[in-house]
């Protein structure tokens, strides 16, 4: 990389979102003044800083639509599967309070092992989290795969997370900048 850190953005806030499991299952929509208002952001640091005009996206709708807009202004957007939110299987798109209690308690105990829903595990994200690779300076994804990441950097992948000591999650359409 040419630039001081890949800089990734949290996708807007998505309708339909509140109070449900959203992961990889679940591609919801969002306004389109929101991604708008994201890809101007992203264009603005981009002159500022005067960056490549080239941005990778998770093809879910709520992260690709930010790169579709800045792919009309002239920018190179690839949509990377490997940026997908995590699969939380049969949970995905159910509301939170519909989740027995018994099933939100065995992932706690086996935080990054268990599989919500039957899904996929957090070890499975930190495993695509390592594996993703770009030379576009932005990217646009998910809190759950910015929260793999930024636990890859601070602790590595050999140490495993508890549920405990999992960060919070970033604020929609926040940025985190990673070496």
């Amino acid at each position: 990389m040419s630039f001081d850190g890949l800089m990734v953005w949290r996708h807007p806030r998505p309708d339909g979102a509140t109070g449900r499991c959203i992961g990889a299952g679940t591609d919801l929509p969002v306004q389109p003044r929101r991604a708008k208002r994201l890809a101007r952001r992203i264009q603005q640091v981009a002159r500022r800083r005067r960056l490549p005009h080239h941005v990778v996206t998770s093809p879910l709708q709520r992260c690709a639509d930010v790169g579709r807009w800045l792919k009309r202004w002239g920018w190179q957007h690839t949509q990377d599967p490997t940026l997908l939110e995590l699969d939380f299987g049969a949970w995905d798109g159910r509301a939170w309070d519909d989740i027995s209690r018994a099933d939100i308690d065995a992932w706690v105990v086996d935080f990054a092992a268990y599989a919500p829903g039957g899904g996929e595990a957090l070890t499975a994200l930190m495993a695509r989290v390592a594996s993703f690779q770009t030379d576009a300076p932005f990217v646009v994804s998910h809190g759950g795969w910015m929260l793999a990441c930024r636990w890859a950097e601070e602790h590595g992948l050999a140490v495993v997370p508890t549920a405990s000591i999992w960060p919070a999650a970033p604020a929609y359409c926040e940025c985190w900048t990673f070496k």
